[in-house]
């Protein structure tokens, strides 16, 4: 399975090990902080690839800001809570319901159901949630350039496209 990620700079990697201590009671800590803008369910990369290719074709760099900690109580998917970097983006919301206009949403978690966020960390009690999103931070903006084609079964970057200025 392939996602198309806005890869975050290093300043969120850099809050999220600052919030490690937060996060040690949860079941899984993430050490890999993505934003995933769209999964896909084809499993032929050189297919996709052209693809996204043609989708993003024209679509600009856009502006992300990572604002609070927030978490999901109830997931649609996998353990509870699923504590997070909230992402506001105008341009990264667009750009995710053209993508799920032209390859379809999958449900629960795109389409109307898509959350712009980075994964901290997942499985544990809702009282240690809430306490982790209770810490302040500050925002952190960055310009997305880039997005990777992420492959899950290797865990790798399989591909980036650039957006223009």
């Amino acid at each position: 399975m392939y996602s198309l990620n806005v890869p975050v700079p290093g300043r969120v990697a850099r809050l999220a090990s600052d919030l490690f201590p937060y996060l040690a009671s949860f079941d899984r800590v993430r050490d890999r902080h993505t934003l995933v803008c769209k999964r896909f369910e084809d499993d032929d990369l050189d297919r996709l690839r052209e693809q996204l290719r043609h989708a993003l074709a024209g679509q600009p760099a856009f502006e992300a800001r990572v604002t609070d900690i927030r978490f999901f109580e109830d997931p649609p998917r996998g353990a509870a809570p699923v504590v997070y970097l909230a992402v506001e983006s105008p341009g990264l919301l667009d750009l995710h319901r053209a993508l799920a206009d032209e390859f379809g949403a999958i449900e629960g978690i795109e389409g109307d159901d898509y959350v712009p966020h980075v994964t901290l960390a997942r499985g544990g009690s809702v009282a240690d949630a809430r306490a982790v999103a209770s810490q302040p931070l500050d925002p952190i903006e960055w310009t997305v350039s880039q997005l990777d084609v992420y492959d899950s079964s290797f865990r790798e970057t399989a591909a980036s496209i650039s957006l223009p200025a």
